[in-house]
């Protein structure tokens, strides 16, 4: 398993990008499932940019781990910020229009939608979002 400690910001979220890209290039990761887990990095890692530690910051750590049979790669989110359950929301009604919708949510829909597996738990004062991709 690979780690990277980095600084929860906004300007971090390519940082964090290319780390995990370069996992997935050992694996020959197919470019469909590298531009989805690109995006749920961009929606989870930008979400503890932006509330973990508001208006204060604070560090993220993020690690990828590799499974076998099948391949798979597993991608976790650690913070000591603020307990949020991104996954207790219901999901938006995306058969609205974008007027009609309230606002917030697409992001972490997008992101249940893409992976195989997304988890949540708050534990030992800390978030820790997984996620999953069958490679």
């Amino acid at each position: 398993m690979n780690e990277l400690t980095i600084l929860a910001t906004v300007e971090n979220i390519e940082k964090v990008t290319e780390f995990v890209n370069e996992q997935l290039e050992r694996l020959d990761c197919s470019m469909k499932a590298q531009m989805q887990i690109d995006i749920a990095i961009d929606e989870l890692f930008g979400n503890i940019a932006h509330y973990a530690y508001n208006p204060e910051t604070g560090p993220a750590t993020v690690s990828v781990e590799v499974l076998d049979d099948p391949l798979a790669v597993v991608i976790t989110f650690m913070d000591n910020g603020k307990p949020y359950v991104p996954l207790a929301h219901a999901d938006p009604d995306v058969t609205l229009s974008s007027e009609e919708r309230d606002i917030g949510g697409l992001g972490i829909y997008m992101v249940k939608k893409t992976m195989d597996e997304i988890a949540y738990e708050y534990k030992d004062g800390k978030n820790i979002l997984k996620i999953k991709k069958n490679i």
